[in-house]
Formats: structure tokens, C-alpha cells, sequence
């Protein structure tokens, strides 16, 4: 595996005030084991049953894309009766000419960044899961969609105001 994938966002988060470290950073932070569960998994098996397998031109289930996409969250009531924020990732859709609703998926990094330029949120998914989401929605995913020229959706002053916005 090479560098890891991160997305802009955090890029345009102010810094903490000196002293003040933000909380589960530093040396006994915990971390998610997700990576090591995926390197120590076997490789997958060539399968012999007979299920249906990808058309022509369709990327295999798994492929890695890259979704626009950001963080959210709404307010409720923590396991002690406290207000909490509970987290969660929105992919973003657009209108599509025909009339529709639609996600851009994009197999590589710079295609998004060119479509939709380099302050744009996203996150990285696998096409399969992610168009089997978004058809339940009755919302069609475009893959490495061309993207119309225009004004981006989101410049680097929304990232910087939206995370002022995230950390209160």
C-alpha cells in the first residue's frame, strides 16, 4: 500500500491554542485496527460459483473510487442523558441534465480534484457497495463523470468555515 488517502478537510482546520491538545491525538490515542484486519485477511479466492459477474466495461465490485462527500452530524441525547453530536458522511449528489438525482464517483484522486476542484470533500469507497447505496436511494452513480466547467462547490473559505462551524 502506498501513502495513505486523507481528504482536504482537515487541511483548513485551525490549530488548537498552544497547550491544548485536541482530544484522542497523541501518543495514547487509539487507533482503528481496520488496516491491519485488511492486511492480515487472505487473499480472496477465485470464485467457481455461479454468480453473475461485471458486463463489459463495468469496473469489478471492489474497484476504489473517490466520492464527493463530508462530514455531518445532528444532535441527541449520549448513554448518560448529555447532549452528543453523532457523526455520520454525506455523499454529495448533483442534477443531472436528464432530470435525475446522481452520485460522481471517480477512479482517481485528480480526476475529482479536476472536475471539482481541489477544496472539494470526498471520501474513498468501493464502487460496488456504493452504487448498490445509492440505487436503494433511486439515486444512479456516474463514474469519472465530465463535469461542465463552472464555479467549484465548495472553496477553500467554505472548508475553513465549515470546520469552525463543526468544532463548536
Amino acid at each position: 500500500m502506498g501513502a495513505p488517502i486523507r481528504s482536504r478537510l482537515l487541511d483548513f482546520l485551525e490549530p488548537d491554542p498552544p497547550g491544548e491538545a485536541a482530544p484522542g491525538q497523541g501518543p495514547d490515542a487509539p487507533r482503528s485496527h481496520l488496516r491491519d484486519l485488511v492486511e492480515a485477511a487472505p487473499e480472496p479466492s477465485a470464485a467457481t460459483d455461479e454468480r453473475p459477474r461485471p458486463k463489459p466495461g463495468v469496473p469489478p465490485y471492489h474497484t476504489p473510487v473517490f466520492v464527493p462527500a463530508h462530514p455531518r452530524s445532528v444532535a441527541a441525547t449520549g448513554t448518560n442523558g448529555r447532549p452528543a453530536r453523532v457523526p455520520f458522511i454525506v455523499c454529495e449528489l448533483f442534477a443531472h441534465p436528464s432530470g435525475g438525482t446522481v452520485a460522481f464517483a471517480f477512479t482517481a484522486l485528480d480526476k475529482l480534484v479536476e472536475a471539482l476542484g481541489e477544496a472539494q470533500p470526498w471520501v474513498a469507497a468501493s464502487i460496488g457497495p456504493l452504487a448498490e447505496a445509492m440505487d436503494e436511494q433511486g439515486v444512479t452513480v456516474l463514474l469519472d463523470p465530465r463535469v461542465r466547467p463552472a464555479e467549484p462547490n465548495w472553496r477553500p473559505e467554505d472548508l475553513a468555515a465549515y470546520a469552525r462551524e463543526v468544532r463548536r
